[in-house]
């Protein structure tokens, strides 16, 4: 055996740039509500970027993260979509899919369960 350090040890940042980067999510936190006082979508857009920080940098945060999503999917997918994260664009890609397979499937005159993980919907639509 090799003292090499392995390929995913080697992308972790020092620990000290890991605690200092998690400090610099907290502040923006903190500091978005005054950025938000200017006029423009600043605060947004700081309050966004220590969000992205705190997440990638803390488990326990991702944690957190994890647990509001299944407590609110539909917040949670919109959170996905507007840090860009991979995992979103992946889960519509899977939906559009499957819608586009029951599409097919309810012209063809067949019947398919739907199995979704999704909270029912109100209002006007297909289904309500």
């Amino acid at each position: 055996m090799t003292d090499e350090p392995t390929r995913a040890e080697r992308a972790q940042p020092h620990p000290f740039l890991r605690q200092a980067l998690f400090l610099l999510g907290i502040l923006l936190i903190i500091v978005s509500p005054l950025v938000g006082a200017i006029p423009g979508p600043g605060g947004v857009i700081v309050f966004a970027a220590g969000l992205g920080l705190v997440l990638k940098y803390s488990g326990w945060a991702k944690r957190q993260y994890v647990r509001f999503k299944r407590a609110h999917p539909n917040k949670g997918r919109w959170a996905d979509w507007g840090m860009r994260r991979p995992s979103a664009r992946r889960r519509e890609t899977i939906m559009r899919e499957r819608d586009a397979a029951e599409a097919a499937a309810a012209q063809a005159g067949m019947y398919i369960p739907a199995e979704r993980d999704e909270e029912p919907t109100s209002g006007p639509g297909p289904g309500n």
